[in-house]
């Protein structure tokens, strides 16, 4: 692939990643606004024609690594691995 080809692709990487971001950012505020309603209503649940909408609260549990680290340090490194990836940029 010549240089011009590789500059090429970038820019129109460059050009759907930016798109990608506005139709991201198109998609949460009408999530917010969706949301922003649920609130007004005072509802986790409601009905829009074929489709019901929920917005509930969720509890999880999550380990605390860096709580653990802390505390308990030398059995942390026992069970830690290095592992390698790749990344991608352009710079």
């Amino acid at each position: 692939m010549s240089k011009n080809e590789l500059i090429t692709k970038i820019e129109a990487l460059q050009e759907w990643e930016a798109i990608m971001e506005d139709a991201k950012a198109e998609a949460e505020a009408l999530r917010d606004s969706i949301k922003e309603e649920m609130l007004r209503q005072g509802t986790e649940e409601m009905e829009a024609g074929t489709y019901i909408i929920r917005w509930t609260s969720v509890l999880t549990n999550r380990f605390d690594t860096t709580a653990f680290k802390k505390e308990h340090n030398d059995i942390y490194l026992k069970f830690t691995k290095q592992i390698q990836s790749k990344r991608f940029s352009i710079a």
